[in-house]
């Protein structure tokens, strides 16, 4: 298939602090969330200054990506949409229109394919389309890859840095707990999203040759009385004191970049949980622009042009 250009897209993230508030509208728009719970987003993002790394990360990627590409083929410019901030789905769909791109290949940056993480994406890019109006590039989906092979290679790499600062008489009985975003049990698409991570997390341990590991949840939101995936990282933990665990290696599987869900849900609450615990908890950095991970999206892009 021949195609125009690359969207990425992704979840997008404030900048500032009087981002944060117009920021959190978006992303909780039509849904019921308790005003308490914002409130308490909202002050995780004020101890990081209010911006997000994910935005910048984004941009890294997309540069990262499109230097390959230039480098191996198809040469393809790499365009950067989100779905909660500037800059937006549409704004990045009027640019690409204004630069003559009528179709493109659009990479969601999620690996696992849930509700929120593929389905409301494409929704959003739709309803983008729309606003742009007739002119809107089309857009194509590459296809899945949570376990694609370079995508648990870089994985693994970044575990088993991790697993490297715990004694090496120790590493063996260690456990790695990956983690991902919990959303709720009843929508359709949530056995699919549970399925591929933990096939990613099989991947990932037996690529690295280790037989203590778990798959976690972290970030819930909504109606505490919905059911949403479990077991929850700090429940993890918990249990993971009760057996005397000294060392746990935490891996966000279920994330490509280092931000706000990541450094305060890990970082800095499940971080404290753990010292309160006594335990050593190390956590592997996300993908991010890995040059491994940068390779997995440019085969990704090579494959559904070769279609």
């Amino acid at each position: 298939m021949a195609y125009d250009a690359v969207l990425l897209i992704a979840f997008g993230g404030p900048e500032k602090m009087e981002d944060v508030r117009p920021f959190l509208a978006n992303v909780t728009k039509g849904r019921p969330i308790p005003p308490q719970r914002l409130d308490e987003v909202a002050r995780h993002y004020e101890l990081f200054g209010g911006r997000s790394p994910l935005n910048a990360m984004t941009f890294r990627q997309a540069t990262a990506l499109q230097m390959l590409l230039e480098h191996e083929g198809p040469r393809l410019p790499v365009y950067v949409g989100m779905r909660n901030w500037h800059p937006y789905l549409h704004e990045t769909l009027a640019k690409m229109s204004t630069d003559g791109v009528t179709q493109a290949l659009g990479f969601i940056l999620s690996a696992q394919q849930s509700e929120a993480g593929w389905q409301r994406y494409q929704q959003n890019v739709a309803e983008a389309c729309v606003q742009v109006g007739p002119s809107a590039p089309r857009i194509d989906y590459v296809d899945e890859w949570h376990a694609h092979p370079l995508f648990i290679e870089t994985v693994a790499d970044l575990t088993g840095q991790a697993l490297t600062q715990v004694p090496s008489a120790r590493r063996s009985e260690t456990p790695l707990v990956f983690t991902a975003h919990s959303v709720p049990t009843a929508l359709s698409s949530t056995l699919l999203y549970v399925r591929q991570i933990e096939e990613g997390a099989r991947l990932v341990a037996e690529r690295l040759g280790h037989a203590v590991w778990s798959v976690a949840y972290q970030s819930r939101s909504g109606d505490p009385r919905t059911p949403w995936l479990e077991p929850d990282i700090s429940v993890v933990l918990w249990q993971l004191a009760e057996k005397k665990t000294e060392n746990v290696v935490v891996s966000p599987i279920g994330f490509v970049c280092d931000h706000i869900e990541v450094l305060y849900d890990l970082d800095t609450e499940a971080r404290h949980i753990a010292e309160q615990l006594g335990i050593n908890m190390i956590r592997a950095a996300a993908v991010n622009d890995h040059p491994t991970f940068i390779r997995m999206m440019a085969e990704v892009v090579r494959k559904a042009t070769d279609k």
